[in-house]
């Protein structure tokens, strides 16, 4: 396997199925930072954390990383 198994077995897959693998985790962790945001924001507004308007901005910022849709990228960097 050498120096760098992991990016020796990432070169071996073809480019759509290293794109569906990027985009998933690029999908996880918008759905992450989003759960995250709502959290934080119940947690203001229950009173546990200054509040300063946080919430709304909170929400807001999980609407928009949920809104955002992976670009079709190139790939084949390998």
């Amino acid at each position: 396997m050498g120096k760098h198994p992991m990016l020796n077995s990432w070169c071996v897959l073809s480019d759509d199925i290293q794109l569906a693998l990027a985009q998933s985790a690029l999908q996880r962790a918008a759905e992450t930072i989003a759960k995250q945001a709502e959290t934080l924001a119940g947690v203001m507004e229950a009173g546990e954390l200054s509040d300063q308007g946080g919430p709304d901005a909170l929400r807001l910022l999980a609407a928009v990383v949920r809104s955002v849709r992976p670009m079709q990228a190139h790939v084949g960097h390998c």
